[in-house]
C-alpha cells in the first residue's frame, strides 16, 4: 500500500471558510485559462466595493497538515499495513444560540444523553473504584452510593446547560467541540431549538492514548496551529506545510476570480511521516506497561523496543498517558513529556555492564578474572564504606569473577573493574556509549543527561566508583537502550530514529538510514559481555526474563532515587530491565522501567517478568526460530 493518500478537501462553512466552487486564473501575458478551485480560506476580510454586485474577497488558503502512520509488518515478504495515528478529519463544534431555546430542560436533557451520560458514569467508577472508605461495603451499598453519585452529578450538568440558555444576551454558546459528525447530525434531526453545529477540519488521532507520547499533539496559537511535543513539535514545520494566498473579485454569479498571479499562491500541503513503530508491539507494550504499573502501584514506567542492527525503534510506550484528541483535559502537564527521552535518572545496576565493556575492551579484565570481594570497599577521599546491596545478608562473597559480578550485581565488582582502567578511560568509554549527549531522535523534549561528575578535569575517586554501578550520575532511558544496543550489535553505536520515511505532496521521499554514530568497542567485546549478560539472566536474578526457547541477554537495575534539592537518596525506587534476544543474532532490545513500585523491592520482581511477558510476543510475533530445547 503506498504511503501516499489522495487528499480530500471538504466542504467549507460560510463564516470562516468559503468554499471556492470556480475561480479562473488568468494569468498576465497569456491566453485566460479556466481552473477549478476547490480552497479553503480562513480568516478573510471582505471589502465592499462601488461597484454593484461585487465583492473583494482576501483570504488563506490553509495547506493540509501531513499525516503520519504507523504500520504492522511481521517480515519480509509477509506483506504490511498502515495505519494512521495522526490524520485530518471534520468535527464537530456544537453550539447554542440562547435566545432562541424554546424548551431549555428538555433540550438540556437531550444534550446531558448525548454528550455527558457515558462520560459521568465513568468517571463515577473510577471514584468509587479509588473510594478506600467503601471497598469492604456490600455491593448493594456500592449500587446506591453509583446511583446517588450520578444523579448528583446530572443534576449538576443540567444547571450548566440551564445556566447558558438562560445568557439570552449571548449570540451564542458553545456546548461541546470535537463532535463526530454523525452524532452532530442524530442531534440535528431533532430539531433542537437554538442548537446547531458548525464543521471544522481538525486533527484527529485514531489510536488515541497508545501513542500519544509519540505524536504529541496540535494546539493553537491565535488562530494558526502548532505541533507540540513528539513528533508534532519536532516536526511541525515539515507537518504544517505553507498556506497560500487569494485575492478575487466576486461576480454576479457569486463566483469568486483571481485576475492575475500575484493574487493568488497555491498551499502546498504538509509532508506525511512513516514511522518506524509497528502497531501490533506498540499495543502489547503499552497495555502490558499499563497492566504492571497498576499491578505493583507505581508511579509510572516506560517500554522502549528498538532494532539494535538499525537503531529503529519498534515501540516507543509511557504511562501514565493521555489521549491527544483531548489534551486539554489533562490536569498535570508534565504528562505531556515522554518520560523515556525526557526524565533523568540514575540507572543504577544496569550500568555495570558499561563498565565492564570498558574493562573488557581494554583487556584489563576477562570473565575469569577475580578480585577478593569483603562486602564493601573503601574509596580515597570518601569516609564511608561503598557496600554491595546484599552485604546485610551475606556480606563478602569471597574470591569472585568478572560473571559472577554481573550475575550477583556486585557494587564492589564494578568498582574493581573501573579501578583497573582508571578513572579517565572509564570516563571516555562512557562518552563513547552516548552518555552526556543526546541521542538525536526525532522527538521534541529529549534531554541529555548529566555524567559532570566525569567530564571534570580532576575525577573524584568516589565520583567515578559510584558512576560504575550507576550512582552520581544520570540518563535516560533511550540513552541506556541505544548503550545496550551497541553491546548486541557488535560494538557499533547506532543512532536511535522512529521516521522510516517522510513522504511528499508531490510523491518524494526521504528514507531515513540507519547512522553509525562511533564503535564503542570490538566486536569481541561484545560477543564476550552477551556471554556475561546472558549468564546474568540464566543464574542470576533476571530468570523471570527467559523466553522458553531462546536465550536473553540482560542486566537488571533497581536504582535509589536522589532527594530533589538536598543530599542522599530517597525511599523511592527505579525498577528497570535491559534485555536482547536471540543473543547470537538479536532481534530486538529491550528496556522496562517502573517507577517506584509499592509492592515489591527489586526490579526481578517488577520490570523483569514484564520484560519477560512482552519478549514472548515479539518473538512469536516475528517467528524467530528457536535456538534452545529447554
Amino acid at each position: 500500500m503506498s504511503w501516499m493518500r489522495k487528499k480530500k478537501r471538504g466542504k467549507i462553512e460560510n463564516n470562516n471558510r468559503v468554499n471556492l466552487v470556480a475561480a479562473i486564473i488568468f494569468i498576465s501575458g497569456a491566453a485566460a485559462i479556466g481552473q477549478l478551485l476547490h480552497l479553503q480560506i480562513v480568516d478573510y476580510d471582505f471589502y465592499r466595493t462601488a461597484a454593484a454586485r461585487q465583492q473583494e474577497a482576501n483570504g488563506v488558503l490553509l495547506a493540509n497538515r501531513g499525516k503520519i502512520f504507523i504500520q504492522d509488518e511481521r517480515g519480509v515478504g509477509s506483506g504490511s499495513e498502515i495505519f494512521p495515528i495522526a490524520t485530518n478529519r471534520k468535527l464537530a463544534t456544537v453550539f447554542a444560540r440562547p435566545a432562541e431555546v424554546n424548551e431549555p430542560k428538555k433540550t438540556a436533557e437531550i444534550l446531558y444523553a448525548f454528550f455527558d451520560e457515558s462520560k459521568v458514569a465513568a468517571q463515577v467508577e473510577t471514584l468509587l473504584n479509588e473510594d478506600e472508605t467503601i471497598k469492604n461495603e456490600s455491593a448493594e451499598f456500592k449500587a446506591v452510593k453509583r446511583e446517588l453519585e450520578i444523579k448528583a452529578r446530572k443534576e449538576k450538568t443540567i444547571a450548566n446547560y440551564l445556566a447558558i440558555f438562560a445568557k439570552t444576551d449571548s449570540a451564542y454558546a458553545k456546548i461541546a467541540e470535537r463532535v463526530e459528525e454523525e452524532t452532530a447530525n442524530k442531534i440535528k434531526d431533532l430539531k433542537l431549538k437554538g442548537i446547531d453545529y458548525t464543521l471544522v477540519t481538525q486533527r484527529y488521532y485514531p489510536e488515541k492514548n497508545i501513542a500519544s507520547h509519540l505524536t504529541g499533539f496540535v494546539g493553537y496559537v491565535g488562530n494558526k496551529q502548532e505541533g507540540r511535543y513528539g513528533l508534532e513539535g519536532f516536526f511541525d514545520k515539515e507537518l504544517a506545510g505553507q498556506d497560500g494566498y487569494v485575492k478575487a473579485d466576486r461576480n454576479a454569479m457569486g463566483e469568486l476570480i483571481v485576475m492575475n498571479d500575484a493574487d493568488y499562491s497555491k498551499a502546498v500541503d504538509g509532508r506525511d511521516l512513516a514511522l518506524t513503530i509497528n502497531r501490533s508491539l506498540q499495543f502489547e507494550a503499552c497495555e502490558k506497561l499499563k497492566e504492571y504499573v497498576n499491578k505493583h502501584g507505581a508511579n509510572g514506567g516506560s517500554v522502549i523496543i528498538m532494532e539494535p542492527a538499525t537503531g529503529a525503534i519498534l515501540a516507543l510506550c509511557a504511562y501514565p498517558d493521555y489521549d491527544p484528541n483531548n489534551f486539554r483535559e489533562v490536569n498535570n502537564i508534565k504528562v505531556f513529556n515522554n518520560p523515556a527521552i525526557f526524565s533523568q535518572y540514575e540507572p543504577g545496576s544496569t550500568f555495570k555492564s558499561i563498565t565492564m565493556a570498558a574493562a573488557l575492551n581494554e583487556g584489563k579484565v576477562t570473565p575469569q578474572s577475580t578480585y577478593d570481594d569483603k562486602g564493601f570497599v573503601m574509596v580515597a577521599g570518601w569516609p564511608k564504606p561503598i557496600k554491595n546491596s546484599d552485604f546485610e545478608s551475606f556480606g563478602g562473597h569471597g574470591r569472585t569473577d568478572m560473571t559472577t559480578v554481573l550475575v550477583n550485581s556486585l557494587n564492589t565488582g564494578a568498582i574493581s573493574a573501573m579501578e583497573k582502567i582508571g578513572a579517565k578511560t572509564f570516563a571516555d568509554y562512557v562518552k563513547k556509549f552516548g552518555f552526556g549527549e543526546k541521542t538525536g531522535i526525532e522527538l521534541e523534549t529529549e534531554a541529555v543527561g548529566n555524567i559532570a561528575n566525569l567530564t571534570a578535569k580532576n575525577i573524584r575517586p568516589v565520583s567515578a566508583a559510584t558512576a560504575s554501578f550507576g550512582q552520581g550520575i544520570s540518563v535516560t532511558a533511550l540513552q541506556m537502550i541505544t548503550a545496550y544496543a551497541a553491546i548486541a550489535n557488535g560494538g557499533a553505536l547506532m543512532q536511535p530514529f522512529i521516521v522510516k520515511e517522510i513522504v511528499g505532496g508531490g510523491g518524494e521521499r526521504i528514507p531515513t538510514a540507519p547512522k553509525q554514530v562511533r564503535q564503542a568497542i570490538t566486536s569481541r567485546t561484545s560477543a564476550i559481555l552477551s556471554a556475561m549478560l546472558t549468564n546474568a539472566v540464566e543464574n542470576g536474578h533476571a530468570k523471570r526474563a527467559k523466553v522458553p526457547g531462546y536465550y536473553v541477554a540482560g542486566k537488571t537495575g533497581t536504582a535509589q532515587v536522589a532527594n530533589a534539592g538536598q543530599k542522599g537518596y530517597s525511599d523511592q525506587t527505579i525498577h528497570s530491565f535491559i534485555g536482547y534476544s536471540p543473543v547470537n543474532n538479536p532481534r530486538f532490545v529491550m528496556l522496562t522501567s517502573l517507577d517506584d513500585p509499592k509492592d515489591a523491592k527489586f526490579a526481578e520482581s517488577t520490570a523483569v517478568p514484564l520484560f519477560g511477558e512482552i519478549a514472548k510476543f515479539v518473538l512469536n510475533y516475528y517467528q524467530v526460530p528457536m535456538e534452545r530445547k529447554d
